[in-house]
């Protein structure tokens, strides 16, 4: 058995990649389109959706898809 369960790492790589993504877009559309007419604490939210989709792009390739399954 697996250590972890059976995790498909291509899979779970691809869906976070894409799901970081558009996390981004939401944070960087919203904050080109509707910035001017924004309290203070929804541009900081749309700043770290920004962010965090920043890092979901680079750390879950690099996590599921090289570190998870180099411990199987």
């Amino acid at each position: 058995m697996d250590r972890y369960g059976n995790i498909d790492y291509a899979t779970v790589a691809k869906r976070g990649t894409l799901a970081s993504f558009a996390l981004f877009l939401v944070g960087a559309l919203g904050l080109a389109f509707a910035a001017e007419s924004l309290p203070a604490w929804e541009r900081t939210l749309l700043f770290d959706a920004e962010v965090l989709g920043v890092l979901g792009i680079l750390l879950c390739p690099l996590v599921f898809g090289i570190v998870m399954p180099l411990t199987e």
